[in-house]
């Protein structure tokens, strides 16, 4: 009764060792880069790799499986000829985006993705892309290559596909077939974790090129081709690029080095420590609920730093946010550029560029990189150190996203003593996230939504308290700078206006601060921390064309923020939300005028242009 489900293992089996023997064809075949990483290393992509070979060829066996199913009451199946087809067809199929992902890889340096196929319109520009390589030894060799597998398939599935003739019971077979073919989900998701398969789930170094090599070329080209077909022309166009260009640079002008200074004059290269609070929506600071203070550790450092109460988040994902923040870059209304490792890998990041300054650097989090393609993200601003669940025992992995903040934050003091100075440390909490887990009594009995965000929210504020308390008696408080930030609003607690949902604090702390203390009314977006941060230590920003300086002098008060085929424009008395669907206005504040309806429609276009052509 096994023997048919032998017959799949061996055959998705086959098809993982093809997508390693073609991992090694295309680490051989960039010599020098294997070379320059060393030979250890990038033989580490193969078993990184497979994870994603095994997903691959679980998608590839999934139709024979199928038909094994079916051939036990349909004796039709049971021939060889219709599996040795199929085989040839996708070998054929596999064999073009492995040799074409080989060629590509020299001129372009990122595997073979959907930003291949916009030069098959162009059949001139694609021979003159690769009329320079040897055609006719790569055509032999392709030939060669092809026959060869298709030979090697169809001697084994000759002798494999006997076994579809047994007499086994059919019941007992059919079921057993079924739990074979539904255990398959498994490695089609990369396993039993939360995060689902991506990218970021098979990069594993901070080198490049074998993160590169450990991509399975067609899984990663046919998932950007399903991912990225709708996002290919820019669906937001109101009016000519040029007068749209106009109209955003405007808005975007920034005076980078004027302005107000709030570091200490006597330092030049301060500490620099990020906490992203995960769904800090600005509703929470300064409320009451059953006459308890939700945040009443916020609402005392917000006196002991420079505070900027009127800050909109970019987007309302943590994928989005963490891009707003590290890469001053504002979000897509109908994607993100995080989950494109490709165009995400071409934006300026903060920690990378405080690593050319000489600062060491590290990322904390609880939970698993791999949701939405931080990972990716991540590794490109070349952090020299990433504590994340795995670095936690289990134990401590005390909530479904993995390690709650108190641990985390524990862990932070640990590493944060030893790390050489000057350094550039991000901290992401998670306790705040659905479904609100928290590792201590609940502030409020409720057990509705609002009640355990709140509560949630409450526990974070006790822990990220107590760090900043703890931190005022290290010897490394006096030169820091802490920049806490949410990575986005929350719906909860439910407000008259949608706007508020995005609307988050952000607070500037540290030994490094020079007082007076105050607080900033003026409108400004969290894609303009990076440039802020940059500015106060006196270095240019210009590559973070969408970030400006919230403590310049001639800054534009306004704010910009997307939500699912939507977006917001806030400016001083005024606030409107666009629906891109229907074309109207879904919310407004103040005197709205169709300019202002422009202005936001413009910076829409111009933001997700700029998406498309990276």
């Amino acid at each position: 009764m096994f023997t048919r489900v032998w017959f799949i293992v061996k055959y998705w089996i086959c098809w993982i060792g093809f997508f390693e023997a073609a991992r090694v064809a295309f680490i051989l075949s960039n010599f020098k880069e294997m070379k320059a990483a060393g030979v250890g290393l990038s033989s580490l992509s193969l078993w990184f790799g497979l994870k994603m070979d095994l997903s691959a060829a679980a998608y590839i066996t999934l139709p024979v499986a199928a038909l094994c199913l079916l051939s036990i009451s349909l004796r039709l199946l049971r021939n060889q000829h219709g599996y040795i087809i199929y085989t040839a067809a996708i070998l054929l199929l596999l064999l073009i985006i492995v040799f074409a992902d080989i060629g590509l890889y020299h001129a372009w340096l990122f595997r073979i993705d959907s930003t291949s196929l916009k030069y098959l319109s162009s059949p001139r520009e694609v021979w003159a892309s690769v009329n320079h390589l040897p055609i006719t030894g790569i055509s032999v060799g392709f030939i060669a290559a092809y026959l060869m597998l298709v030979l090697i398939f169809k001697k084994l599935l000759i002798k494999w596909t006997v076994a579809l003739h047994s007499n086994g019971t059919s019941t007992i077979s059919f079921f057993v077939l079924l739990v074979c073919i539904a255990a398959f989900i498994i490695p089609i998701r990369g396993g039993f974790q939360l995060a689902p398969l991506n990218q970021s789930s098979v990069y594993f170094s901070q080198n490049n090129f074998v993160n590169m090599a450990a991509l399975n070329a067609p899984w990663n080209f046919l998932h950007s081709v399903s991912r990225n077909r709708k996002h290919k022309i820019n669906p937001f166009v109101c009016d000519d690029a040029s007068k749209v260009k106009a109209v955003t640079d405007s808005l975007l002008s920034n005076n980078f080095m004027s302005g107000t200074g709030v570091i200490r004059k006597d330092l030049r290269h301060p500490n620099v420590l990020f906490i992203i609070w995960e769904s800090l929506t600005a509703k929470v600071v300064g409320l009451q609920v059953e006459g308890q203070a939700i945040t009443p550790g916020l609402n005392r450092l917000i006196k002991e730093g420079i505070y900027f109460s009127d800050i909109y988040a970019t987007g309302d994902r943590t994928d989005k946010g963490i891009i707003g923040i590290l890469s001053g870059y504002p979000a897509q209304a109908t994607t993100s550029i995080i989950k494109d490792p490709t165009k995400s890998a071409k934006l300026p990041l903060l920690p990378k560029r405080f690593k050319e300054m000489g600062y060491t650097s590290s990322f904390h989090y609880g939970g698993e990189l791999e949701f939405a393609n931080m990972k990716s993200y991540l590794l490109q601003g070349k952090y020299d150190q990433f504590v994340t669940i795995n670095d936690f025992s289990k134990k401590e992995q005390n909530s479904k996203w993995g390690a709650h903040d108190g641990v985390v934050a524990d862990r932070l003091k640990q590493d944060i003593s030893k790390i050489s100075t000057p350094f550039f440390c991000t901290w992401l909490t998670l306790s705040s996230h659905e479904p609100y887990e928290i590792p201590v009594t609940a502030l409020l009995k409720g057990k509705n939504d609002v009640s355990q965000f709140l509560s949630s929210i409450h526990y974070t504020d006790s822990i990220v308290y107590s760090f900043i308390e703890y931190a005022k008696h290290q010897p490394w408080w006096r030169n820091t700078l802490i920049v806490l930030v949410a990575d986005h609003g929350h719906r909860l607690p439910v407000s008259e206006q949608r706007a508020d949902d995005f609307k988050i604090p952000l607070l500037f702390l540290g030994g490094a601060i020079e007082q007076p203390f105050r607080t900033i009314q003026l409108i400004g977006s969290q894609t303009d921390i990076a440039t802020t941060v940059l500015t106060q230590l006196n270095q240019p920003a210009n590559e973070f064309y969408w970030s400006r300086n919230l403590l310049g002098s001639k800054r534009l008060p306004w704010a910009f923020f997307t939500f699912n085929n939507g977006f917001g424009f806030v400016q001083s008395q005024k606030k409107l939300l666009y629906d891109n669907v229907g074309k109207i206005i879904i919310e407004k504040t103040g005197n709205i005028t169709n300019h202002d309806i422009y202005m936001g429609r413009a910076i829409q276009q111009a933001a997700f242009q700029d998406y498309l052509d990276r």
